[in-house]
């Protein structure tokens, strides 16, 4: 399953409101590591996509969502459980790196 991209509009359904875990990653263009860790992302998001939904969101195109969650730096991934935030990741990482830590905390 690929990654999915979701909105301000979108997201209480797709994320808040899925009855599976939520991955999203909060990326802009111009951040050089967002787009390192983006087709890893890509990979775990087809290897794992029966426990997880991998979702990417784009913080200069949607503003209320990260600013409400308090989005300071990019590239953050925070997963979702039940539509409440139960981790969260800093920063790029190799793939390996990435995917441990998700199945740690699925």
């Amino acid at each position: 399953m690929p990654t999915v991209a979701v909105t301000d509009a979108s997201f209480e359904a797709d994320v808040l409101k899925s009855d599976k875990p939520v991955l999203v990653d909060f990326w802009a263009d111009w951040c050089g590591p967002c787009k390192m860790i983006g087709p890893s992302l890509e990979e775990i998001a087809e290897e794992l996509g029966d426990k997880v939904t991998i979702a990417k969101m784009d913080i200069m195109a949607n503003t209320d969502v990260p600013g409400q969650i308090g989005v300071k730096s990019i590239p953050l991934m925070v997963l979702f459980k039940d539509g409440k935030p139960v981790a969260q990741k800093l920063g790029a990482a190799p793939k390996s790196a990435l995917k441990g830590w998700l199945e740690s905390e699925l």
